[in-house]
């Protein structure tokens, strides 16, 4: 089982660090730790940066002002697709 709280605070540590607003996935590879490669895990969730841009990009809005809002898309668009 996912455990939505950790995997959200996954996506807070990769993505913070990135040069707010970002207009594009690719604004934000360099904040990332392995950059596309960097892999989310929770329970029998696992899935790369790469890999939630195609699978659970669809609910993204570029540009995003922060983190938060971003990662609020992410986990609503995994949701969606049923990945969650």
């Amino acid at each position: 089982m996912v455990d939505k709280d950790d995997l959200r605070q996954q996506f807070i540590d990769a993505f913070e660090g990135a040069d707010y607003p970002v207009n594009s996935p690719m604004d934000l590879v360099p904040a990332l730790p392995q950059g596309p490669g960097t892999t989310f895990e929770s329970g029998d969730f696992s899935m790369t940066a790469m890999e939630l841009n195609t699978k659970g990009g669809g609910s993204q809005d570029f540009p995003y002002e922060d983190v938060e809002d971003l990662v609020d898309d992410i986990m609503e668009g995994l949701e969606e697709e049923g990945h969650l």
